[in-house]
């Protein structure tokens, strides 16, 4: 029988909640969600790879039940979440892992690789985009905020963190709304809502800027580590775009690219596709 164990580590003075399963001495695959999410959205992958990987998904800063410090304390950039997921792999003795990375999770993960190659066996992307043929015309408002961050751009950004956009994004390019249970969004919404969490949120759009300034080194260390990548889309993503995910095989030509029918947050209705495509994937590569 299969346990998944919730869990909550002390990193530098800072509460990490996170799910775990399977065998410690298994190969280890963690697992970095997205926004406006947290490990939960894992909840129908992790049975899937349990029985033969040690599955870890922490919850990022600031999202789900992890501590969210002030703003004043803790800096909300993607460097700095990916530093403490950095020193959370080191509390809890991860040496070598694959990746599993999702939109927001893309860009802390691909720091932890770019940081330390010699730790990460293989990449599995689930429309965790590294290439600007990747970014759709959504992004357009982010841009604005990017280019002139005034506080009118920034505020023009509050729509991205309301109910309605969050529906969107777990229902968008779905051929059956109804095959998406709502507890994940709700619980999302449930998270964005919590005081201070607005103002996180806006300061972690206007710093994503820095992931795409991020994406040559990101692409040099994919040519020069060559490390195995399966790219598994959801291909009508309104924000990260098939190109996106076609890209990776200019970087690493073995790149296994695989399409689901569905959108944004694919694992809500694929689980058990992208699963099977990580057995067997991770099989070859990690054992």
């Amino acid at each position: 029988m299969m346990t998944i164990r919730f869990n909550t580590v002390d990193v530098d003075g800072l509460k990490i909640f996170y799910r775990s399963a399977g065998e410690l001495s298994a190969p280890t695959v963690l697992l970095l969600h997205g926004f406006p999410s947290a490990s939960h959205m894992f909840r129908d992958l992790i049975p899937e790879l349990a029985d033969h990987y040690h599955v870890v998904a922490p919850d990022l800063p600031g999202f789900g039940i992890t501590e969210q410090p002030i703003r004043e304390v803790f800096s909300y950039t993607f460097e700095n979440i990916a530093k403490v997921i950095g020193r959370f792999t080191e509390v809890l003795g991860l040496e070598k892992f694959a990746l599993y990375i999702f939109d927001y999770g893309a860009p802390v993960g691909f720091r932890l690789a770019v940081k330390h190659p010699e730790r990460i066996t293989a990449i599995v992307t689930q429309n965790g985009n590294a290439y600007l043929e990747g970014v759709s015309e959504a992004f357009a408002p982010v841009q604005a905020y990017w280019n002139e961050p005034t506080q009118t751009n920034r505020d023009a950004l509050r729509g991205f963190l309301a109910p309605q956009t969050t529906l969107f994004q777990y229902t968008h390019g779905v051929t059956d709304p109804n095959l998406v249970s709502p507890d994940g969004r709700n619980l999302d919404d449930f998270y964005l809502a919590r005081p201070g969490n607005d103002e996180i949120q806006l300061d972690l759009l206007g710093d994503y800027k820095t992931n795409v300034a991020m994406y040559g080194d990101i692409q040099a260390y994919l040519r020069d580590h060559r490390p195995p990548v399966l790219a598994v889309w959801g291909k009508n993503d309104p924000f990260f775009i098939p190109p996106g995910a076609e890209a990776f095989k200019r970087d690493v030509p073995e790149a296994d690219v695989r399409f689901v029918d569905s959108g944004h947050f694919a694992l809500e209705t694929h689980a058990r596709e992208i699963g099977a495509a990580m057995r067997e994937f991770l099989a070859k590569h990690i054992g």
